[in-house]
């Protein structure tokens, strides 16, 4: 009997990290990519296509349930045989940086329905195929791994929406790190505490421009492969990354 084939889904990618992600998981797996805009996730594709490799984009808005629904249907009609290996949460509905009493509740709808929500929804469809893969042996354990931020373990002044979604999405991490560990998925929950070398941030001063003052894209996505390739008898549950001047 033939190996199973294997596959990867990346949701959240755009120009940063769901890109860099992407690309280095697609030199071992076909990968599906998940965003909410086509202009998002066609350059990546292209990108992973003439490199050698295999990926399918899915317009797709993570916080809204039937879009995910659809995505997948998706993902199953195109690898009816395939098997996942690595699922990444990257989804960010941005945020709303105002004083407290400015906000709306659309501000705080907005961050959970991306970061809670969304991860809610993602998280159902990937663990029961992250479970079937346990069975099949592949190289390296199942994972989920979920993109969070400094605001996940602290709730700064005027980012209290964002804190909220970010809180609610680390908890649900959590969570599933307890319940399907022990069967077999590592599920991770990476704190990013620093701003991102992005391209659409090129102009932003980080660390008074200090080079590698910013986190390189590059090097969040060497980090993830690394929890999808950790032996099972030594999983990380939570991992934080900043640059080296990073106060903390």
């Amino acid at each position: 009997m033939a190996a199973p084939t294997f596959y990867a889904v990346v949701a959240g990618v755009g120009s940063g990290t769901g890109a860099s992600v992407a690309q280095l998981f697609a030199k071992s797996y076909p990968v599906a990519l998940l965003a909410r805009q086509e202009s998002s996730w066609a350059p990546v594709a292209d990108a992973i296509t003439k490199a050698g490799g295999t990926a399918i984009g899915i317009t797709t808005d993570a916080a809204d349930p039937s879009s995910v629904d659809a995505a997948f249907a998706r993902i199953a009609q195109d690898w009816p045989n395939a098997k996942l290996a690595a699922a990444v949460y990257n989804a960010n509905a941005g945020f709303a940086y105002k004083s407290f009493l400015d906000l709306v509740p659309s501000d705080l709808n907005t961050s959970l329905g991306t970061a809670a929500n969304g991860l809610f929804y993602f998280a159902q469809k990937t663990l029961p195929q992250l479970l079937a893969a346990v069975d099949a042996k592949p190289q390296h354990p199942p994972t989920l791994i979920v993109t969070g931020a400094t605001a996940a373990i602290r709730g700064s002044a005027k980012f209290a929406t964002f804190a909220a979604g970010k809180f609610a999405q680390r908890g649900i991490t959590q969570s599933l790190a307890r319940e399907f560990g022990p069967r077999g998925v590592h599920v991770a929950y990476t704190i990013i505490d620093g701003g991102i070398d992005t391209p659409w941030g090129k102009d932003r001063v980080v660390n008074g421009g200090v080079a590698d003052g910013k986190i390189s894209p590059e090097a969040i996505a060497e980090n993830y492969w690394y929890l999808h390739t950790q032996h099972r008898s030594a999983f990380t549950q939570e991992l934080d990354l900043r640059p080296f001047v990073e106060k903390f």
